[in-house]
C-alpha cells in the first residue's frame, strides 16, 4: 500500500505533504524552490497532532515535534494547509491516521522492557507469557533483515527520502528534471505515486550515491602532509583537530609529550615547538643534522621508542651484546664487504624504518584481505571449481541472433523522407513492366556486341547522341535524373547525420537558454513516456485511471515541445531580419546587391523539429496505441460477445 500523501501549503508556499516508505518520517517537498526547502519530521520527534474539526473549511494539520539537535527543548510547531479542494479533509485524515498509527507503534516499542542481565527469559507457553514459535522466528528474520545494508534493499532505498535529497543535492541535472517532472504531472497521479515511479526506475543512482556516502576516508601519514608556510616572515601552519587525532593514534610518543608538558606549556606553543624540534623531524623520517633548531623539553624524548619509553641505558653483557662482539671481532681477514652489506645503525636511514612502522600500524586497521590463491573462490566446493576450469577452456558458443540491418534509417524519422517515398512508390506503380522490359532489351541489344562484350563508356555514359538524350522530354532522362537526385539526397542526408553526430557539444544554431529548455523538455517528456508504457504495458487493470492522467501528460509534452519550436522559429526570425536589414543597408551605401542565402540560417522550429523528431514520433506512437485500445475496450464493453 502506497503512503498516504496530499497538496499541502507551508508558510503561503504551496507544495506536497508525503509519508515515507517506511512510515518512519513525513516530508513537505516545496512545489518551488528545489529540494533545498524541503522539511522532513521524523515520528520520534512528533509529541502531538492536532487538526481543525470537520465544521471548519479549512483544513488544517498542526504537527508538535522536538528539534533533532536539541530533544530537550520545547517542541517546534509545523502548521500544514491542505489545498486539494473536495480532497483535502480526506488527504488530511490518511496523513493524520497514518502519523498516529507510526507513533503509537514507536511508544509501544519503547516501552518493551529490555531483558536484564541473569534474569530467565520467559518461555512458551509458560503460564501465556513469553511469545509463540511463529513470532520468534518472525522476530529472528525481521532481526536479520535489518542488519542488511542499505544499498542491497530496493524498498528502503526507494523510501529513503534524505538518500534521495542528497542525491538531488549533488546532481544539479536530476535536480531540475526531477523538479520540472513534478510540476508537470498529473492532478490524479498524487507525489507519493510520482517520487515512487521515479525513483523506480533510478534505483541504481541511489544505490551508487548510498554506497559513496558509506565510504570514509582511511588512516594515512599525517605528519608526511603537514607542511609549514612562510607568510610575511612568518612560518605558518594550518592544523585541524582530525589531524591532532591521527598523530596521537599513529605515535603515541606524541601523546605522551604532550600529557606530560602541555599543562606547563599552552596549546600553541607546545604545537609551535614541536613543529620545529627535532623530534618532529625523527618522527617523520628525516635525518637530523647539527644545524637543526634544539629543544631543551622536547629533545629528552628523542632517544624514547615508539611508546615513550625512554632508554636508561641498560648494561648488556659483552656475551649477549652481538653487535659489541662483532665489532671486537680481532680474527676477522679479508676484504671488508660491500657498503649495502655492513651493519648500520638506524639513525643513517631513518625513514625506512619510519615508513615501515607506521605502514604496519595503519594496515593494522584494514580488513585482512589474504586468501589462498588457489582455494575455490566464493562458497564453492571444489568439485564445481574444477567444472568451471574445464568450462574455462571451451571456445566461445556461436551466437544465434538476428541481426538488423537498416540502410538509411533518417527515413524513420522525416516527414519528408516518407512523402517522398510515397511519391517514388506511386511514380513506379504507373510504369508499364512490359515496356519497362523491352526498353531494357532494346538498350542491351543497341549497346552490347554479337560476341557479349561492350564498351565500358557505353554502358556507364551513354553517347549524348542519342535519340533519348536529343528529346528534353525523353522518360529515360527524366528517370536517370530522378535517380541520381534520391543518390544525392542519401548522400547530403548521411553527411548530415555525419556533422550532427561530430557537432553534439553545439546547440544547432539556437541560444544556450533555448537549448537548455529544449533539453530539460526531451528529458521530463522521456520520463513520461517511460512511465506511460510501464503503466500501458503492465496489463493491470487498477492502474486505468493512472494511464489516462500520464495520456494527458504526454498530451502536454507535444505542447510543450510545439512551443519549444514557436519560440525557436521566432528567434530564428529575428536573424533573418538582421541579415535582411543588413543587406538593405549595403544596398542604400553602395547600391550594390546582397545575394542572401535565408536557408544558411541555423535554428528555428526545423532545428527543433530535427532534434526532437524521434521523441515526437514517440509520442504520437503511445497516444496512438492508448486511443486504439480505448476504442477497442470501449468496443468490448458495448458488445460482450465480440
Amino acid at each position: 500500500m502506497a503512503p498516504p500523501s496530499g497538496s499541502a501549503a507551508y508558510k503561503k508556499k504551496d507544495g506536497t505533504l508525503t509519508m515515507s516508505q517506511d512510515r518512519q518520517s513525513i516530508s513537505w517537498i516545496p512545489a518551488a524552490g528545489g529540494a533545498s526547502g524541503t522539511i522532513t519530521i521524523s515520528v520520534g520527534q512528533i509529541t502531538n497532532l492536532q487538526q481543525t474539526p470537520a465544521s471548519n473549511p479549512r483544513v488544517m494539520l498542526k504537527i508538535f515535534a522536538l528539534p533533532a539537535n536539541a530533544p530537550s527543548a520545547a517542541p517546534e510547531q509545523y502548521i500544514f494547509s491542505f489545498t486539494a479542494g473536495a480532497n483535502a479533509r480526506l488527504e488530511a485524515d490518511a496523513i493524520k491516521d497514518a502519523l498516529s498509527a507510526a507513533m503509537n507503534s514507536a511508544k509501544s516499542a519503547q516501552a518493551t522492557p529490555a531483558p536484564v542481565p541473569g534474569t530467565p527469559t520467559p518461555t512458551p507457553g509458560a503460564g501465556g507469557e513469553g511469545m509463540s514459535a511463529a513470532m520468534a522466528m518472525a522476530s529472528a528474520v525481521s532481526s536479520t533483515g535489518s542488519g542488511k545494508n542499505l544499498w542491497d534493499d530496493d524498498k528502503r532505498l526507494k523510501g529513503d527520502v534524505e538518500l534521495q535529497q542528497s542525491l538531488l543535492k549533488s546532481d544539479a541535472n536530476l535536480q531540475r528534471m526531477f523538479m520540472e517532472s513534478l510540476h508537470t504531472k498529473p492532478d490524479a497521479l498524487t507525489a507519493g505515486q510520482f517520487m515512487s515511479q521515479f525513483w523506480s526506475t533510478r534505483l541504481h543512482l541511489l544505490r551508487a550515491h548510498a554506497i559513496e556516502r558509506s565510504q570514509t576516508r582511511g588512516s594515512y601519514n599525517v605528519l608526511s602532509t603537514l607542511k609549514p608556510r612562510v607568510e610575511d616572515n612568518v612560518t605558518k601552519l594550518n592544523i585541524s583537530k582530525e589531524q591532532i587525532q591521527l598523530i596521537f593514534n599513529q605515535h603515541p610518543l606524541v601523546k605522551r609529550v604532550y600529557d606530560e608538558n602541555v599543562p606547563k606549556l599552552s596549546e600553541q606553543q607546545f604545537w609551535s615547538r614541536f613543529f620545529q624540534s627535532r623530534l618532529f623531524k625523527k618522527l617523520r623520517g628525516e635525518r637530523i643534522s647539527e644545524t637543526d633548531a634544539t629543544d631543551a623539553v622536547l629533545d629528552k624524548y628523542l632517544k624514547a621508542d615508539e611508546h615513550g619509553n625512554l632508554d636508561r641505558g641498560v648494561h648488556v653483557p659483552h656475551f649477549l651484546d652481538l653487535e659489541g662482539n662483532e665489532g671486537n671481532n680481532s680474527q676477522r681477514r679479508g676484504n671488508r664487504p660491500d657498503l649495502d652489506m655492513r651493519p648500520s645503525a638506524v639513525e643513517k636511514v631513518p625513514i625506512i624504518r619510519t615508513l615501515n612502522t607506521l605502514s604496519e600500524k595503519i594496515m593494522a586497521n584494514v580488513a585482512p584481505a589474504d586468501r589462498d590463491p588457489s582455494a575455490p573462490v566464493g562458497a564453492i566446493d571444489d568439485g564445481t571449481y574444477d567444472e568451471l576450469q574445464l568450462r574455462d577452456l571451451r571456445g566461445d558458443e556461436e551466437q544465434n541472433r538476428i541481426l538488423l540491418n537498416i540502410r538509411d534509417q533518417s527515413r524513420f524519422f522525416s516527414a519528408q523522407a516518407k512523402l517522398a517515398e510515397e511519391e517514388q512508390n506511386r511514380l513506379f506503380a504507373q510504369q508499364d513492366p512490359e515496356q519497362i522490359l523491352q526498353n531494357l532489351r532494346a538498350d542491351l541489344e543497341r549497346n552490347i556486341r554479337d560476341d557479349g562484350s561492350a564498351a565500358l563508356g557505353q554502358l556507364v555514359d551513354p553517347d549524348e547522341d542519342s535519340d533519348d538524350e536529343r528529346d528534353p522530354g525523353s522518360k529515360s532522362r527524366a528517370y536517370r535524373h530522378q535517380a541520381s537526385k534520391q543518390i544525392l539526397d542519401v548522400i547530403r542526408d548521411r553527411r548530415a547525420q555525419t556533422e550532427v553526430s561530430s557537432s553534439s557539444s553545439e546547440t544547432y544554431g539556437l541560444s544556450s537558454t533555448l537549448y537548455d529548455r529544449l533539453t530539460l523538455t526531451h528529458a521530463t517528456s522521456t520520463e513520461f513516456l517511460h512511465q506511460f508504457w510501464q503503466a500501458f504495458l503492465s496489463g493491470n487493470p487498477d492502474r486505468a485511471g493512472e494511464v489516462a492522467s500520464l495520456v494527458e501528460s504526454l498530451t502536454r509534452a507535444l505542447e510543450r515541445i510545439n512551443a519549444v519550436a514557436q519560440d525557436a522559429a521566432a528567434e530564428r526570425q529575428v536573424e533573418v531580419d538582421k541579415v535582411k536589414q543588413h543587406a538593405r543597408e549595403v544596398l542604400q551605401a553602395t547600391g550594390k546587391r546582397l545575394r542572401v542565402n535565408l536557408d544558411n540560417i541555423p535554428g528555428g522550429e526545423k532545428a527543433v523539429k530535427r532534434l526532437l523528431g524521434p521523441t515526437i514520433q514517440a509520442l504520437e506512437t503511445g497516444l496512438t496505441r492508448y486511443k486504439e485500445a480505448l476504442v477497442e475496450e470501449t468496443k468490448n464493453m458495448i458488445d460482450p460477445t465480440s
